[in-house]
């Protein structure tokens, strides 16, 4: 049978663990909150980019089958 002190230690070490474990969950919430915030400005600054019209000169982006090979 457990002694009062095998008891009340367990019960301490089970507290401590406890506490930990509330600690990393608000870590955890703080990070997912974070990332929730960082993904709406993104897909804000992506709506952006999609409604600006398209400029077809030089610096856009080009299909890569206009690109001649380096050896011609």
């Amino acid at each position: 049978m457990d002694h009062p002190n095998d008891t009340e230690q367990r019960l301490t070490e089970l507290e401590i663990k406890a506490t930990f474990t509330e600690d990393l969950l608000d870590q955890l919430d703080q990070v997912i909150v974070r990332q929730q915030e960082q993904i709406e400005l993104l897909m804000r600054e992506l709506a952006q980019l999609r409604q600006q019209p398209r400029d077809d000169g030089a610096g856009g982006p080009r299909p890569a089958h206009d690109d001649l090979p380096p050896h011609y």
